[in-house]
């Protein structure tokens, strides 16, 4: 059983600690590092990635990675290894942003370079660091601005080991999702390494029910795999969607939403009410599809082609 070598820190079977992987200066000079747990068994097995704040402001995602941590998931691992990374985009989550200083967004920078932007040389440290040595892992997300996401496992399309990674994790809502170029999930499909995509919540607001599903997958993951003891709960068949798309605004105005996330919805249904601010016109938003509410939108103005639900559809057997 080799050991782990991370900054040139060695973590041979049994060992625990904390790495510190430089990833830049801030303009005052201040240097700036990712924090990464490793986590290892003295007996051989995966390697497992738990993965937070690649988006500064997707804080559920942060939170329940520490958790994990705190919550000592990881203190008696029967076998394997585990990485755990709570906050990537250090620069994001001081100044309460998807993306850091420069303007870019980590998840579009894979592989990434170290002569690169910001961006790109966090996602080279991930690439080169910490991806190659892993065999699986969870990138923990949280939805956006005023939108909250129903909290959902994504899996890539065309990945068989992506699909496997999502079946075992006995989670009760799948979403199929193409991987975007020069994204995490890109980067590890080429690499035939599934990396899940965790999306609970909205942006900015932490959620208690988000964190405790979050944490559910990890320990279900770690138990499916043969790395903690525990038993998995009895699912005989998750709700998977291979597909999904917007429900977007016709018009601009103040909404009143009559579903919510969640929720199965017929085609045809009302959603939403918009009406213009000096009450001289009413927009009726029906539904285009038939489906499964994963997401809504919170906000109470919205404009013209605002997204205000995604509908989960075309549902697939396990």
């Amino acid at each position: 059983m080799d050991s782990i070598n991370i900054q040139g820190q060695e973590f041979g079977p049994g060992a625990y600690g904390m790495v510190r992987i430089n990833a830049g200066r801030l303009p005052s000079g201040n240097r700036i590092s990712i924090s990464a747990y490793i986590y290892r068994s003295r007996q051989p097995g995966p390697v497992a990635l738990f993965l937070g704040g690649m988006h500064g402001d997707e804080i559920n995602g942060v939170e329940i990675v520490r958790r994990s941590i705190t919550d000592g998931l990881y203190a008696n691992l029967r076998c394997g290894s585990v990485i755990c990374i709570p906050v990537l985009n250090i620069f994001g989550f001081i100044n309460f942003s998807r993306d850091v200083p420069d303007g870019k967004d980590v998840n579009r920078s894979f592989p990434g370079s170290m002569t690169g932007s910001l961006a790109s040389r966090i996602a080279r440290i991930i690439t080169r660091k910490i991806l190659s040595i892993v065999d699986f892992g969870v990138d923990f997300h949280t939805g956006g601005k005023d939108h909250w996401n129903m909290p959902q496992l994504r899996f890539t399309s065309r990945s068989e080991e992506s699909f496997r990674l999502a079946i075992e994790s006995r989670y009760p809502l799948l979403v199929q999702k193409p991987v975007i170029s020069k994204s995490l999930r890109k980067v590890a499909r080429d690499l035939k390494k599934p990396i899940l995509i965790f999306e609970g919540g909205e942006a900015l607001r932490l959620d208690n029910l988000v964190i405790e599903k979050g944490l559910e997958v990890i320990r279900n993951l770690l138990v499916a795999k043969g790395m903690a003891d525990g038993n998995l709960p009895d699912l005989k068949s998750p709700q998977i969607f291979r597909k999904s798309s917007w429900e977007r605004s016709p018009e601009g105005g103040i909404v009143s939403y009559t579903r919510k996330a969640g929720e199965f919805i017929t085609q045809d249904e009302l959603l939403a009410v918009i009406n213009d601010p000096f009450g001289q016109k009413e927009t009726r938003v029906y539904a285009s599809r038939s489906g499964y509410l994963l997401s809504h939108n919170n906000a109470p103005v919205v404009n013209l082609g605002d997204g205000l639900f995604h509908i989960g559809y075309d549902r697939i057997n396990a």
